[in-house]
């Protein structure tokens, strides 16, 4: 089943990023727990569209929280007049963890914004490349991050 893999995706980041355009009617902020309900339910909603799952509310935020990898200034948030309409959770390591757009953001460039925008923080950081990995049959999100130079390193094996 083509949902049992995934593709590791890369951006070499040496290489001069295009620059990032916010859509005008969002504001950037960054992880904050009082904002842990809410980035959660759209992770939940992502993934419904993505694959895969987030664990409860609880369990989430602890693993979350107490990560080694975790830093809140690298879960980005954008946030319109009615709430949360973006989320891109990264690691320390160069690592997009997570990226959801809710859907009544779709289709403003802010999936595009929010990768260039982790892109450049990755290289003021001096990391060389930034990874992620995206389900083998999730061809929408495939396309985007081509479209920001990205491309696949491995084709891996989802763990069960």
């Amino acid at each position: 089943m083509a949902d049992d893999f995934c593709f590791l995706m890369r951006r070499n980041l040496m290489e001069v990023c295009a620059a990032v355009v916010w859509p005008s009617s969002i504001v950037l902020s960054e992880y904050r727990p009082e904002l842990a309900e809410a980035v959660h339910g759209l992770m939940d909603l992502g993934y419904v569209d993505g694959g895969g799952r987030v664990p409860s509310l609880d369990v989430w935020q602890q693993r979350f929280e107490t990560d080694p990898e975790y830093d809140p200034s690298l879960c980005f948030i954008a946030l319109d007049a009615e709430g949360i309409v973006g989320v891109c959770q990264c690691w320390t390591s160069a690592y997009i963890k997570n990226l959801v757009v809710h859907p009544r953001a779709r289709g403003l460039g802010l999936g595009r914004a929010f990768l260039l925008h982790a892109f450049r923080v990755f290289q003021q950081r001096r990391e060389g490349f930034v990874d992620l990995k995206v389900k083998e049959d999730n061809l929408r999100a495939q396309r985007l991050y081509e479209n920001v130079g990205m491309y696949v390193v491995r084709r891996e094996q989802v763990p069960g």
